[in-house]
């Protein structure tokens, strides 16, 4: 029976460290592409095969992550993932995904499985119903990193990357302001994440900094969806005040709001339209879409670097980082008069 070929075999075929092909096969940023190419070849010559079961026992690591998201049909979050991977991949480690789908109970059974999977720690984005953050603590007592994104909990007391959503709620609404809109309405989701409060009570302080008065009959609360969106437009262009401008908790929603808009013969924008994301089919819809951009990618690259700073450290919770990510205002037709 053929002998299993193995790192030293590779190492003594190119005449290199063993070392050195370790961290070329789990692809570390410190070793050359030219080298690499060379190490996977022979490895590929030699029938290699890596004993991930094996340097886990011995390390006690797996080199592999954990990402929970929401959803993947999301732009944002698809965007979030790709930039989270790159860097890890850079720095030898690859990622198992969990999709929660809104789901609490997916998102505890998410924590479960992929610890189950002993992975080295979890960057997550809580779902939509996600009130009670206990699930994640299991990870804290074990000494896991983990790293919250865009939906986050303050009082887990952990690393979190997050958009400035007041200052994104701000900003959406001043630009309104600013096209001329002056009866502003804000259509948003009814759950208590504090991504979605913070970006209503920055609508609350533009309206107040430019002397308009705060309607509370006028921000609708229900889900984030075209049907939500569709809802919240129609319950809005019924009333007897009816707004001249409608902020969308996000891009879905101010789709929904277009469409629903359109069939009263209300194109945007003679009713302003905004949403939240930048998801890619904004730039394309009639009219196409203003929006705040969430800087995604960014998000991503700040996870994993605050991953790796976490993993690196003995005490990953010693020094508890918090990054904040600047909001963009993409204007387009949907609120250019």
């Amino acid at each position: 029976m053929k002998k299993k070929a193995t790192i030293y075999d590779i190492a003594k075929e190119l005449n290199i460290t063993v070392s050195t092909v370790s961290r070329a096969l789990n692809n570390f940023s410190t070793i050359s592409d030219a080298t690499k190419k060379a190490v996977f070849e022979t490895a590929k010559k030699l029938n290699y095969s890596p004993n991930r079961l094996a340097s886990s026992l011995k390390s006690g690591k797996t080199h592999t992550i954990g990402v929970i998201v929401p959803s993947m049909e999301i732009h944002f979050f698809a965007v979030v993932i790709h930039s989270i991977e790159q860097v890890l991949k850079d720095n030898g480690y690859r990622i198992l995904l969990y999709q929660s789908s809104e789901s609490v109970e997916n998102e505890i059974n998410g924590v479960k499985t992929l610890l189950e999977a002993q992975v080295d720690g979890i960057i997550a984005s809580m779902s939509l119903e996600t009130e009670d953050t206990s699930h994640f603590q299991v990870l804290k007592k074990q000494q896991k990193p983990l790293v919250l994104f865009d939906r986050v909990d303050e009082n887990l007391n952990v690393p979190t990357v997050t958009l400035d959503d007041y200052k994104a709620g701000y900003l959406a609404t001043k630009h309104l302001i600013d096209q001329g809109y002056k009866n502003i309405a804000f259509v948003t989701t009814v759950h208590q994440n504090s991504i979605f409060g913070n970006r209503v009570k920055g609508y609350k302080a533009a309206l107040a900094d430019h002397q308009l008065e705060i309607k509370e009959s006028q921000i609708i609360y229900g889900g984030l969806s075209i049907k939500d969106g569709r809802y919240g437009a129609d319950k809005l262009m019924r009333a007897e005040d009816r707004p001249d401008a409608i902020i969308a908790g996000d891009d879905y929603t101010a789709l929904g709001v277009i469409k629903k808009l359109k069939e009263l013969e209300l194109t945007p924008p003679e009713i302003g339209v905004i949403g939240f994301a930048n998801e890619t089919f904004s730039g394309f819809i009639t009219p196409n879409l203003s929006t705040i951009d969430q800087q995604a990618s960014k998000m991503g690259v700040a996870c994993a670097q605050s991953f790796i700073n976490m993993i690196a450290s003995e005490n990953p919770y010693k020094k508890i980082e918090h990054t904040v990510i600047e909001p963009l205002v993409i204007v387009r037709q949907s609120t250019s008069k």
